[in-house]
């Protein structure tokens, strides 16, 4: 595949975006520079929930998502759409690199549908189908999607929507095969001889038994089940990398070698 025509989804927590130093915004417009063509789904999990906080507005996790009533929702389309979106945005700006902010709503580009356990867990979407056209009409404009998770249907509603696997639904319906998790860790760790290192590749079953085990514990547990979930479709690998890492995403893009892969099987 020629330079001009690799693309790449990468995800990233709002929280993680916001603290990641200006070498990587570099990093990113250097890749734009050369033709690359990122797309970015980003997160806000922390922010939603210190909003809500602000706003007296109680809000509570089933099974890790968070329960969304209708005046939740408000709320995660203001954090998300609004106020994350765009910081993330005018960081892309500062860099030299275009970006243009988008979320779910815009030209229907992430539709969906409630989840199973609506009932109990409020206005929270699967993933249905994904408007590739606006987001190639905007990177054809030589500009980085930044994508907020919001999904809405054919009646209008609007869905908050996990931003894992929206990610994952986005690098499917374009035909991306390798999406990048970045994150405040180096890759999925494990103790050898008392020293940690990262774990060049695992498999989907290997994770599920590292956990059982207690190999992967604590925060690394969300972060790791959140990587998983971006392989779907077409997506056949996910790698965590630390968005600390000088020049980490050209090395994830073009050499590989870093962070952890993993794979389906």
């Amino acid at each position: 595949m020629e330079t001009k025509e690799q693309r790449f989804v990468m995800k990233c927590g709002g929280s993680t975006l916001a603290a990641l130093p200006a070498s990587f915004f570099e990093d990113l417009r250097a890749l734009q520079e050369q033709g690359v063509r990122p797309v970015i789904v980003h997160g806000g999990g922390p922010a939603i929930s210190e909003t809500l906080t602000k706003l007296g507005i109680e809000s509570e996790f089933v099974n890790g998502l968070r329960k969304t009533s209708d005046e939740v929702l408000d709320v995660v389309e203001m954090v998300l759409a609004g106020r994350i979106n765009k910081e993330i945005v005018r960081k892309i700006g500062q860099s030299g690199a275009k970006a243009i902010g988008l979320s779910g709503v815009d030209g229907q580009l992430i539709q969906a549908k409630p989840v199973a356990n609506s009932a109990e867990i409020g206005f929270v979407g699967e993933v249905t189908d994904v408007n590739a056209e606006v987001i190639e009409g905007v990177m054809g404009m030589g500009y980085i999607p930044v994508i907020a998770p919001i999904g809405i249907d054919a009646g209008g509603q609007r869905y908050n929507i996990n931003a894992d696997t929206a990610a994952g639904a986005v690098a499917s319906h374009l035909g991306v095969e390798r999406m990048i998790v970045v994150t405040d860790v180096p890759g999925i760790l494990k103790e050898v001889d008392g020293v940690k290192q990262v774990l060049p590749t695992v498999t989907v079953a290997q994770i599920d038994q590292m956990i059982e085990s207690g190999e992967i514990y604590g925060g690394m547990i969300p972060k790791v089940r959140a990587a998983v979930q971006c392989i779907q479709g077409r997506v056949q690998e996910v790698v965590i990398v630390s968005g600390e890492e000088p020049g980490v995403l050209s090395k994830a893009v073009k050499e590989g070698g870093i962070g952890t892969r993993i794979i389906q099987s």
